[in-house]
């Protein structure tokens, strides 16, 4: 907050608020939290139509520098694996890649109560009934899914072969049966081309009845897919090696991605006496068993639609990924350096505001730029102020920058700028 105030002190216009009343304003930023994003939602409406067709949703994670457990700080599951308390963020996204609602949690609390509050809020707030919630397999639990095959919503999410039922993985597994998404016709994928079906994707779907509730299963395969896994394995292979020939970092307490998952160890000893020798090796069982799923990916639903356009609805979870990383990135959210709970619930209001008119921005500018050349694009435009006669800018003239006058209806990339002209472009942006 001490960053913010200092930097505004740059701009042309002037703020006339001290740091003490930035504080002041976390508070009330707190206390509204829900309106304002009911209202955001509800204005966002008339400058452009949201795709509230399809909702994602997932969970990330922000650590303090403390050590201190207290309110919403909590130790629990970070995602960046670092020994500090956090906070959880739930975060719901519309079709068209744009924050819609978030909340926040206790660091400690489980990814898969966290949904349906949020989403209840949206059910009342934001005037919603009809929608597809898409998660990953994290969240998927049976009373989510449940709650989404109610009224007019439904669920998409992400199954994992590996913990499928036997009999249902055995189906998901077996080369015969595959529906191509280019021609429709059946394969036997143990018999493709590997050059012609190189980017071809196939699938299979049945339904699936547990627990008196019913599911779509779909199973996709593609070459492109497999030949992907297979490289990050035998990167992991390459390290777990170098690991075993220096012997400098301790093989174990490993997380089941982590590449040492594939160095076995046998320890030497004679019968009843303790281990003084261990030899350390490839696990070559783990690799040939890991590799059997190499290529498969799982999703459950409870819609009847065409099994491509589910695919490819699942397919963009990846943008709510990119909105937590231009979060913890480019808006160096964390670490959060405030201790009470409704300041730091304000804090992330304010990260969700600028992520909501960012991504505005991104879809105006037609995506032509990643997230780092806007916001560095955007830092990068100064100027001189030339007293009683105005502003000369600074900043060298780019595609970035034209493109941004154009989208934005005015320009400021002139000889020079009159105090005037500067005026009219700061009450245009206002209206």
């Amino acid at each position: 907050k001490l960053a913010t105030l200092q930097l505004s002190k740059n701009f042309i216009e002037q703020p006339a608020f001290e740091l003490q009343h930035i504080y002041r304003a976390l508070e009330v930023i707190a206390k509204e939290m829900d309106s304002i994003q009911a209202s955001l939602y509800a204005n966002s409406l008339k400058y452009s139509k949201r795709n509230t067709r399809v909702l994602y949703y997932d969970c990330t994670n922000y650590f303090f520098e403390i050590e201190q457990e207290d309110g919403l700080k909590q130790y629990g599951m970070c995602k960046a694996h670092r020994p500090n308390p956090i906070v959880q963020m739930g975060l719901f996204m519309d079709g068209d890649g744009i924050p819609l609602a978030f909340n926040i949690n206790k660091g400690n609390t489980n990814e898969q109560v966290t949904m349906k509050p949020l989403e209840k809020q949206i059910l009342s707030d934001f005037n919603l009934s009809q929608f597809i919630v898409c998660t990953d397999a994290g969240l998927a639990s049976e009373d989510n899914r449940k709650f989404n095959s109610l009224a007019k919503r439904a669920f998409i999410t992400t199954q994992s072969i590996k913990k499928l039922k036997s009999y249902l993985k055995e189906w998901a597994l077996a080369p015969t049966g595959w529906i191509s998404n280019v021609d429709g016709k059946v394969y036997d994928i143990s018999k493709l081309d590997e050059e012609k079906h190189s980017k071809t994707v196939f699938h299979k779907e049945r339904w699936i009845k547990e627990n008196d509730f019913e599911q779509r299963l779909i199973v996709t395969f593609s070459l492109k897919y497999r030949d992907y896994q297979r490289k990050i394995r035998n990167s992991q292979v390459e390290r777990a090696q170098k690991i075993i020939q220096s012997k400098s970092v301790k093989l174990n307490k490993c997380n089941p991605n982590d590449f040492k998952r594939f160095i076995s160890q046998t320890h030497c000893t004679k019968e009843g006496e303790v281990a003084k020798h261990t030899i350390c090796g490839i696990d070559k069982a783990l690799i040939a068993k890991e590799e059997v799923f190499d290529g498969f990916y799982g999703v459950c639903t409870n819609l009847e639609d065409d099994a491509s356009s589910i695919i490819g609805i699942n397919h963009r979870r990846w943008e709510i990924e990119e909105c937590f990383r231009i979060m913890k990135s480019e808006f160096k959210a964390r670490p959060v350096y405030l201790s009470r709970d409704d300041r730091i619930k304000a804090h992330f209001t304010t990260c969700f505001l600028s992520l909501v008119l960012f991504r505005f921005l991104e879809k105006k500018l037609q995506e032509k730029y990643t997230s780092h050349e806007i916001i560095d694009g955007l830092r990068a435009m100064d100027f001189l102020e030339v007293k009683g006669s105005g502003y000369v800018p600074t900043y060298t003239r780019t595609d970035f920058t034209d493109d941004l006058h154009d989208a934005s209806g005015f320009r400021t990339d002139y000889q020079i700028i009159t105090s005037k002209q500067i005026k009219n472009i700061l009450k245009q942006t206002k209206s």
